[in-house]
């Protein structure tokens, strides 16, 4: 008897069938001619490398995400890649050391991780991006946003909304006017990510309580912030806020947000999220960073279109598709496949267009519908 779960894949994993390959690989394209037009160069690094090499670059973070084994030929750990931005950056320091800055790179692949979470099971994911070596200025960040809207608009999103936020805003203030020790840091922090304010009082924020009223639309949320900054601490950032939305103004909703941690882990003093209308969750994230092991400043973002993959998937045109009878002319199926024909050439007498998908059949050297 046959085993019925002999060809099940993993939890996680799934097969692309051809409407949502073919919406997969148009929308990668879109992206990267989006990134390539704005002067970004296209890079490929490798799907494995040394784990130790990994691990360093991310400081110790999202490591646990990655799938593990031995190299059999120099017998030390190799990782599968669950993110594409750490390797960029290792090429950045590396290969492309000497290369004038700002170094504008993008890059497209897939990257998987050992498991998913409860709001997210898939396991492999295409990841598109784009980085921007050598500043992490408000100009450089403005630039990433706008390029991440293009990319998205490119691909045939919609309604698309851009959330700041501040990553370093608790060390920042901790540091200056609102000091606190390392525990009350943590705690607040976590409160914050949180919105609960009785849990901020607990955990000695009382100061911070304004923070998680300076969240909404932007221009309400950044006069809020502003009010709170009576010591002109944030002055800085918050004016790169004010250049960056001005830069983005009538391309997307945007939000701000200025205490949400979650995916900024590596982020310095700005980060964004991407959404789109009609798409389920996050498109993707960027921000302010400095390069694992170089200490590089940059600035990029990632994009994860599984999501928007899914929602157009059905809608995704196939193209025309021309049957080819038995004995056509090979130099004239040449000549229409030029023009953007599909064709389907006919093996045999008893193969039928229409059953073969076709929307149109050569006769007397023409296209005619079926």
């Amino acid at each position: 008897m046959t085993d019925p779960t002999q060809d099940l894949l993993p939890e996680g994993l799934e097969d692309r069938l051809p409407q949502s390959a073919a919406a997969a690989t148009r929308i990668q394209r879109a992206m990267l001619d989006a990134m390539t037009g704005h002067g970004y160069d296209r890079v490929r690094p490798p799907l494995i490398e040394f784990e130790q090499s990994m691990a360093r670059r991310m400081d110790g973070l999202r490591t646990r995400a990655m799938f593990r084994f031995v190299d059999p030929k120099s017998l030390r750990g190799l990782a599968l890649r669950s993110d594409m931005t750490v390797q960029v950056g290792r090429i950045a320091a590396t290969g492309l050391a000497d290369a004038p800055r700002p170094l504008r790179l993008c890059y497209a692949g897939q990257v998987a991780r050992i498991a998913g979470d409860m709001l997210d099971p898939r396991r492999e994911s295409q990841q598109v991006g784009a980085e921007l070596i050598g500043s992490d200025s408000a100009a450089a960040a403005g630039e990433a946003v706008e390029l991440a809207i293009a990319a998205l608009e490119a691909a045939g999103a919609s309604g698309i909304s851009v959330d700041f936020t501040l990553p370093d805003l608790v060390e920042t203030l901790a540091d200056g006017p609102l000091p606190l020790d390392d525990a009350a840091r943590m705690a607040v922090r976590r409160e914050l990510d949180t919105k609960d304010a009785g849990g901020l009082v607990e955990a000695g924020g009382e100061a911070y309580l304004p923070l998680i009223h300076a969240a909404g639309p932007f221009d309400d949320a950044v006069e809020r912030l502003a009010a709170f900054d009576t010591t002109g601490t944030l002055a800085s950032r918050i004016e790169g806020l004010r250049q960056i939305a001005a830069r983005v103004e009538g391309r997307a909703r945007i939000t701000l947000d200025p205490s949400e941690r979650h995916g900024f882990e590596y982020q310095s003093w700005f980060g964004f999220t991407l959404y789109a209308e009609g798409v389920r969750g996050a498109l993707g994230r960027g921000g302010t960073y400095r390069i694992g092991g170089s200490d590089e400043a940059a600035t990029g973002f990632s994009l994860y279109p599984d999501a928007l993959i899914e929602a157009v998937k059905a809608d995704e045109p196939m193209g025309k598709r021309l049957f080819l009878p038995l004995g056509h002319d090979r130099g004239h199926a040449d000549q229409l496949r030029s023009e953007g024909w599909r064709t389907v050439a006919a093996l045999s007498e008893a193969d039928d267009g229409k059953m073969l998908s076709c929307t149109h059949v050569l006769k007397g050297g023409e296209a005619q519908p079926i």
